[in-house]
């Protein structure tokens, strides 16, 4: 992915969303397109025309922390948006250029996969910022079963979402589902620019998927660590989580997520039902014997 390009078609498109009321000016005369004028965010952030022209048009190196937090204010850009613009600066430094053509290391490390088999109660996974699903636990092998396990995938979440038809009914607040993934992986593109297997995973949900360009080509950015969430398994109904992913240190762009039910509920049942049902298929797949 070009940075210079995606910065450019960020802060086209943030400063296309805001109108002139919106941030105090008196608009005068026609405007040809919505949204505030270059000289108008200048003005608003404290620089010069030529020099936020520059910015937009997608130069990005040598940009001071505070005029970055100068223009993401004046777009009225969120938390996540604003991080995102700090990343794309950061990329735009010679300092990113070491990860250019660095190899992902996706090996899990045995202690973490102990710890994840210690979460008994619950589903818990790890996954790269590319949503490629790295160790599970017995239960979060159970419970996302379709993405693991279907070798056409990859192991990956993002494809699952936008290239197989069943996700509509295994997430049945699919939309958001989609939405969620599309503006974590812009999230990781800022970051990452140069991540081949990001680019490639990009360039492929945008030529198979409709429902992936049209998202992608908002810019939306987020960041997703905690919420609510609802899952229609194959095999036990109607499932509702609280979940929380957590960032590993040890291992950069992986995260720790760990769906829970709420005690006594129907899905702690079924979550438990189908804990029972996976561990008699690996039973039964250890000793030959049929499953029941």
């Amino acid at each position: 992915m070009d940075n210079q390009s995606e910065v450019s078609d960020f802060l086209t498109n943030r400063r296309g969303r805001l109108s002139p009321d919106q941030v105090g000016i008196i608009a005068v005369g026609r405007r040809r397109v919505p949204g505030l004028r270059r000289e108008e965010v200048a003005m608003l952030a404290g620089v010069s025309p030529d020099y936020y022209v520059r910015m937009e048009r997608g130069n990005l190196a040598g940009v001071s922390d505070e005029i970055l937090d100068a223009v993401a204010n004046t777009l009225r850009l969120n938390d996540a948006e604003s991080e995102h613009l700090h990343d794309l600066a950061r990329a735009a430094g010679p300092a990113a250029r070491w990860r250019r053509n660095r190899a992902a290391d996706n090996t899990v490390d045995p202690q973490l996969q102990r710890l994840l088999d210690a979460i008994t109660g619950a589903p818990a996974w790890v996954t790269n910022s590319r949503f490629d699903t790295l160790a599970t636990n017995s239960l979060g092998r159970a419970l996302m079963a379709p993405t693991v396990r279907n070798a056409a995938l990859g192991g990956n979440g993002a494809r699952y979402i936008f290239l197989d038809p069943d996700a509509h009914n295994f997430y049945p607040e699919w939309e958001l589902a989609a939405d969620t993934v599309v503006a974590s992986l812009r999230h990781t593109a800022g970051q990452n620019p140069h991540d081949r297997n990001l680019t490639d995973l990009v360039g492929e949900l945008v030529t198979r998927s409709d429902s992936f360009r049209q998202r992608w080509a908002k810019h939306d950015v987020r960041i997703h660590r905690v919420g609510l969430k609802r899952i229609v398994h194959p095999q036990v109904g109607d499932l509702e989580f609280t979940f929380q992913a957590m960032d590993l240190p040890g291992n950069p762009g992986w995260a720790l997520t760990v769906y829970t039910t709420e005690a006594g509920s129907p899905s702690e049942e079924r979550i438990s039902l189908l804990g029972s049902l996976e561990a008699t298929g690996a039973s039964a797949a250890k000793t030959g014997a049929p499953e029941t």
